[in-house]
C-alpha cells in the first residue's frame, strides 16, 4: 500500500510539472513583432530590458517602422549577441 501511494504522489507531481511547463515555455518563446510591442512585451526578449525597450519604442517612433528583424541593432546598445540570441523572436509584421 505504501509503494502505491509513493507512486500516485510521484505520477501527481510529475502532471503538475507537465501542467505547468509548457505556459512557461511558450512564453518565453513566442514572436515579439518590435514595429508594434509594448515596452513591457519588447522587455521580455532575452538581455532586453525596459530601458532598451523604451529606446526601441522610441527609435520606432523616430524613424517609422523596422524594415528587417535584424534592423533591430540600430538602437545604440543592441548589437549582433542580442540579435543573435532573440533573432528567433523577433518579427517585423
Amino acid at each position: 500500500m505504501k509503494e502505491s501511494k509513493k507512486l500516485l504522489t510521484c505520477f501527481l507531481a510529475l502532471a503538475l510539472i507537465m501542467a505547468f511547463v509548457p505556459g512557461l515555455w511558450a512564453e518565453e518563446t513566442a514572436m515579439i513583432n518590435i514595429n508594434k510591442a509594448s515596452v513591457e512585451e519588447l522587455s521580455q526578449l532575452k538581455g532586453i530590458g525596459p530601458a532598451y525597450a523604451e529606446r526601441i519604442v522610441e527609435y520606432r517612433e523616430a524613424h517609422g517602422p523596422f524594415k528587417q528583424a535584424e534592423d533591430i541593432q540600430k538602437i545604440p546598445g543592441i548589437g549582433p549577441k542580442t540579435w543573435e540570441d532573440n533573432q528567433g523572436r523577433i518579427s517585423v509584421e
